[in-house]
């Protein structure tokens, strides 16, 4: 089980292409640029949305989001991830940036539900990082949308509960600290919120809940 390929992997092979070079039209970047920042993105939100399964229901709130809103999202076949994105940035090629990011407001909801309170942050952090500056939320936008349907489709596919999701999750989330490169230090950062270089139990009461949160 341990030797499958982790999720970013997957959901990396699978923007290979057209996905990857229409992400990059839209940020006005070349395709390497994007393909750096994705490969940071990617952990960073699967990691995020890792920690938030491991908070008490965080992972059935998750599996039911996942169940109520995503499940028919991604398209099936090959240009699937490409049919996604194309709705995502609501066609935009042909109206110019500002187009494509009016387009992203579904994908701006589910960053609040993901990261919560630290979504500036996340976006910051990113932005510093990869080049992309304040078009890493854009991508970030673009991103989560995408990440939530590849959940979906892995839940229905694989018949997963909350337990096995908040499992799968959980392993991505250590698997990217442990890696480390761009996305595991964006998201170690982001957990470690009291600054004292570890994860404790004061930094997931801060980060935890996202999905709560909304709902107070």
């Amino acid at each position: 089980m341990n030797a499958s390929p982790s999720l970013v992997d997957e959901l990396m092979s699978q923007l290979q292409g057209a996905p990857m070079q229409q992400m990059a039209q839209q940020l006005g970047t070349d395709t390497q640029q994007t393909q750096s920042a994705v490969g940071a993105a990617l952990p960073l939100l699967l990691g995020a949305l890792g920690q938030n399964a491991a908070q008490p229901q965080g992972a059935a709130d998750l599996l039911g989001a996942l169940q109520r809103d995503h499940s028919a999202a991604m398209p099936q076949g090959l240009g699937g991830l490409g049919d996604l994105l194309g709705s995502v940035l609501g066609g935009a090629q042909g109206g110019g940036a500002q187009g494509g990011v009016a387009g992203l407001g579904g994908g701006a909801d589910i960053l609040g539900h993901i990261f919560g309170g630290n979504q500036q942050r996340a976006e910051a952090g990113l932005g510093q990082a990869t080049g992309l500056g304040g078009n890493a939320g854009n991508l970030l936008q673009m991103l989560a949308p995408i990440v939530m349907a590849f959940l979906a489709s892995r839940v229905q596919s694989g018949g997963l509960d909350a337990g096995g999701l908040g499992q799968a999750l959980g392993q991505e989330r250590e698997r990217a600290q442990a890696q480390g490169g761009l996305g595991g230090g964006l998201l170690g950062s982001l957990l470690d919120q009291d600054g004292d270089g570890q994860v404790g139990i004061g930094d997931l009461f801060k980060i935890g809940g996202a999905f709560l949160g909304g709902r107070r």
